[in-house]
């Protein structure tokens, strides 16, 4: 009599043979599942091949990628917030979504990220004021800055020019100043008119510290150093001097200097002053100063 459970020779509860391993069997081999497909093997060894995220690379250009979805490989010419585009070998773009772990460098997948824009420190013009946007100069105003001479004008042109053409003022030469006062008159300052004049020599006792008090115009304004020539408002140590020399009371004061620094001719050497001349910092401060207040009051 057959068992409750036996069932025909060749034939298994589910009518067909060999369709339910035998008891041995089952115990030794390991189910489909634990052996392929996404589920197969640890979560930690899933997660190392599946990572959640990648490193982070910034898309500079001409950085060489591969696509991994598409297998091409270019250089990075620009990313935005969603895509990067790719200059291909044969001279094609290619747009690709900015998706994570989406490109692969040295055979890591990566995320493309923008480059950070590092914060540009504004630029200074040789006065060490703040650089204004290149515009064309501004129409000159009525209002004046006069100086001694032509070195003088050179000079704060080097240094203060940028300034003066945003601002739409004039330096002049006035080429000595024994005739400040006519000069004033036939300038006729005013309100809109404003005239500011820079004098060298400005110690008491001299004979320009004598002209400047003897202006008395609220439009004028009259400053000065106390060098005898705007030479020596430029620091020694610039032009590779230990100190400016002393020049003998009669003796011409360019001429002078030359002779004691052993330098030739005054016109030669002063090329080579101004020439090393590269910022305010150059320069002795009671220059820098009068220039400020001269080049503040014309422009009130």
């Amino acid at each position: 009599m057959d068992s409750p459970l036996s069932v025909p020779v060749g034939q298994t509860p589910f009518g067909i043979e060999g369709s339910v391993p035998s008891a041995s069997v089952a115990r030794t081999q390991t189910p489909r599942w634990k052996t392929s497909g996404i589920l197969a093997g640890s979560v930690d060894d899933f997660r190392r091949r599946h990572p959640s995220s990648y490193p982070e690379v910034a898309a500079t250009r001409d950085l060489v990628v591969w696509h991994n979805a598409s297998g091409r490989r270019g250089h990075v010419i620009s990313v935005s917030s969603s895509a990067v585009k790719l200059r291909l070998a044969d001279g094609r773009i290619s747009t690709h979504r900015r998706l994570p772990g989406a490109f692969r460098i040295d055979g890591r997948n990566v995320s493309l990220v923008q480059p950070k824009i590092a914060p540009v420190a504004p630029a200074t013009t040789r006065s060490g004021s703040v650089s204004a946007p290149t515009v064309k100069a501004k129409v000159a105003r009525a209002a004046r800055i006069w100086v001694e001479g032509v070195h003088d004008a050179e000079l704060i042109e080097k240094i203060w020019g940028d300034d003066l053409r945003h601002v739409g003022v004039v330096v002049e030469p006035m080429h000595g100043a024994d005739d400040l006062a006519a000069m004033i008159a036939e300038f006729q300052p005013g309100h809109t008119r404003r005239l500011g004049v820079l004098l060298d020599h400005m110690i008491e006792g001299t004979k320009e510290a004598r002209i400047a008090a003897a202006v008395d115009q609220s439009h004028v304004l009259v400053l000065g150093h106390p060098f005898v020539d705007v030479w020596e408002a430029v620091k020694p140590q610039v032009v590779g001097i230990e100190a400016w020399p002393r020049v003998p009371m009669g003796t011409d004061w360019k001429t002078g200097i030359c002779d004691a620094l052993g330098v030739g001719e005054p016109p030669a050497f002063w090329r080579r002053v101004v020439g090393q001349v590269e910022s305010f910092t150059d320069l002795d401060v009671s220059l820098i100063n009068s220039v400020e207040r001269l080049i503040d009051f014309v422009t009130e």
